[in-house]
């Protein structure tokens, strides 16, 4: 009975110093340095309405290379939390959402502390936030967006129909018709949305599964190499 407990106990000390060789003093390393910029792809929604705290997991698409070296392989696995919701208001001012990158996951199975910031993405507020609309100036923006377009569909639809009629002349009539009617709905939409813009509120984050995330790492890593 002695001996089998001195075997496990051999085995429990032997598998303590596996775990912890890749931390010693003569561990192989490989650093990441600060300002690399990561693509990557969640791997869950992420959205206004869950609570602060909430986790979310995401992938590294390609491969983080040091010459020839592939130091974290793509498909890396990359764990967060939502760190902040602010909730929508009224004038059209959305939920802003604050994501936390906590750790990444190494070929070797270690959980390395990262710090990264979202960038190059239109819908983010100065202090690193993911928003929809940032107020009634935005929301009247994409109004007039949405107003270009509905003008546009309505000439195009005016040619398309006119060249069905008479060799083509039909669009002597039809093109200038879809554009007063262009200009008639669209108008109509700018200035009807734009007045209830006043006093709705904006609209939830969601950053759907599937989303790529361009991201800079603030910190620099050293990540253990086998």
């Amino acid at each position: 009975m002695k001996r089998l407990l001195s075997i496990i106990c051999a085995l429990f000390l032997f598998a303590q110093m596996a775990i912890s060789a890749p931390f010693n003093a003569n561990a192989k390393t490989k650093r990441i340095p600060a300002g690399t910029q990561f693509t990557l792809e969640l791997l869950n929604p992420v959205t206004s309405t869950t609570r602060a705290g909430a986790e979310f997991s995401a992938i590294l698409v390609t491969d983080q290379k040091e010459d020839k070296d592939i130091i974290l392989p793509s498909g890396s696995l990359v764990r967060g939390t939502v760190k902040k919701v602010i909730p929508s208001k009224r004038l059209s001012k959305g939920a802003v959402v604050y994501l936390d990158f906590d750790h990444v996951v190494t070929p070797n199975g270690r959980q390395l502390p990262l710090s990264l910031t979202v960038v190059g993405r239109s819908d983010m507020t100065i202090d690193g936030g993911i928003t929809t609309t940032k107020g009634y100036g935005d929301a009247v923006k994409q109004n007039w967006q949405k107003t270009k377009r509905i003008a546009k569909n309505a000439t195009q639809w005016g040619k398309d129909t006119g060249d069905d009629f008479w060799n083509g002349y039909g669009k002597i009539i039809t093109v200038p018709a879809g554009v007063i009617g262009g200009g008639i709905g669209g108008g109509g939409y700018f200035i009807g949305d734009s007045v209830a813009d006043l006093i709705r509120k904006g609209e939830e984050v969601k950053i759907d599964k599937g989303t790529k995330l361009q991201v800079i790492l603030v910190d620099p890593i050293d990540v253990p190499v086998i």
